[in-house]
């Protein structure tokens, strides 16, 4: 979501699609809103469809009242004002309806962000304020009193979110991250308890600032390679694999050195000149690589078989990875084909344990493993390989979670597991 360039107008359309094609909002439901330097709310209107939103349809509204559109704003207004007035460090507000954290809205809930680092680090400090009437200045008073207690996203009793951020893109990935989250947690209440991350393990490390590569004109491989990359972390972003702030990919470009995503971009928004070329501990100059690239370069030294590798957090999997379900692979024979049994790794730092975790996968063997409160790690021969792994991985776990209901499991027998494997020369 790079929205430097951009006018205001155009940032909030652009948003919203996101969300409305995301599914987290209704062409009804939801306002988003930034802040101009020059005290003027520029919000999204009312009784406009979400889903075909034009820049021509956001309103502009002057700290005098008067304003610059053709549209009515949002019968939301007042909360947004309210909220930038108490709280100046936010500059940009993001309000909808997704499913996951209306649930947790009807049911007087907050999401546990203590499950995931990445969503505690994130989402900050969530809160609830109390229910009033759509659009009243009572809810305004409730809402903005969240906020300046210092809350980073507040669910509404009874209606849904409002999550502020230092700019739109910051609020945007903030309310798709708080989502997700809730998705897994609500996935996660059918399949086992949840584990919580002791206090520790939620601080974000520091991590030493890698060396530089010496530069160099990259050939047509590197070219193909970073194109092929970029496809396909977009499909991921579109399939809910990733979400802009989750999911890491990289592949190898020789035998030390390798092209992986950067640390805090937009997945979706990833261009072929974004990537980083990185090794063990040196990158592009100017470039910081995803917070995985030491455990990406501990498993390419490891294992010179294996092309690309996928960190991600898809919420069905996650689901596994935050309580002691046990994940099968015994269920449909391209599961066991595609990914072989997946153990889940106990609790580990992808920096400090990257060693560690790298001994744990091997591309005939074990090419996915689950980490408890972080995720799956998925390896593959090249790029669509792994990708088509990580698909297979959640398709599993989104099948595992949807039996529950129905029933316990009833496995493939050991016989059709062994047949399998002699016939397709599994290890």
């Amino acid at each position: 979501m790079n929205t430097g360039c951009r006018s205001p107008r155009e940032e909030l359309v652009e948003t919203m699609r996101r969300i409305y094609r995301g599914k987290m909002t209704t062409s009804s439901g939801g306002n988003l809103s930034i802040l101009d330097p020059d005290g003027s709310i520029w919000i999204t209107p009312a009784r406009v469809d979400k889903g075909a939103l034009q820049p021509s349809d956001v309103v502009g509204v002057r700290p005098d009242g008067t304003k610059d559109g053709r549209n009515a704003p949002s019968s939301e207004l007042p909360f947004h004002r309210e909220i930038y007035r108490r709280r100046a460090d936010l500059k940009a507000i993001v309000h909808a309806h997704p499913g996951a954290l209306v649930a947790f809205s009807i049911c007087r809930l907050l999401p546990e962000t203590r499950v995931q680092r990445l969503a505690h680090t994130v989402c900050g400090r969530v809160a609830y304020a109390p229910y009033a009437c759509t659009g009243s200045e009572q809810l305004a008073r409730n809402i903005a009193g969240t906020f300046a207690a210092g809350a980073d996203c507040v669910m509404l009793e009874n209606h849904g979110v409002v999550v502020g951020g230092r700019d739109l893109k910051d609020a945007f990935q903030r309310f798709e991250t708080l989502e997700l989250l809730a998705q897994t947690l609500i996935k996660a209440a059918t399949i086992g308890d949840l584990q919580v991350l002791p206090a520790d393990c939620l601080v974000e490390r520091l991590l030493p600032e890698p060396g530089e590569l010496a530069p160099a004109e990259p050939g047509n491989r590197e070219k193909k390679l970073r194109a092929e990359i970029c496809r396909f972390v977009h499909r991921a972003y579109q399939q809910r694999l990733f979400i802009s702030t989750t999911g890491s990919f990289s592949a190898r470009l020789e035998a030390e050195q390798f092209l992986i995503t950067p640390r805090r971009c937009d997945r979706l928004g990833l261009e072929p000149s974004g990537l980083v070329r990185a090794t063990a501990d040196a990158c592009e100059r100017g470039k910081r690589p995803s917070r995985t690239s030491r455990l990406h370069a501990a498993i390419y030294r490891l294992h010179p078989e294996v092309g690309a590798i996928i960190n991600a957090q898809p919420a069905n999997t996650g689901a596994f990875c935050v309580t002691k379900a046990v994940f099968s692979t015994h269920t449909i024979p391209e599961s066991y084909l595609m990914l072989n049994d997946v153990v889940k790794l106990p609790q580990a730092c992808l920096v400090a344990d990257a060693d560690r975790i790298a001994g744990e996968v091997s591309l005939a063997s074990r090419p996915a493993v689950l980490m408890e409160n972080e995720g799956a790690l998925v390896v593959g021969k090249n790029v669509p390989d792994a990708f088509d792994r990580l698909e297979v991985l959640e398709a599993t776990a989104e099948a595992l979670v949807l039996s529950r209901p129905l029933g316990p499991l009833v496995p493939m027998p050991a016989s059709a597991i062994e047949e399998l494997r002699r016939v397709f020369g599994v290890r």
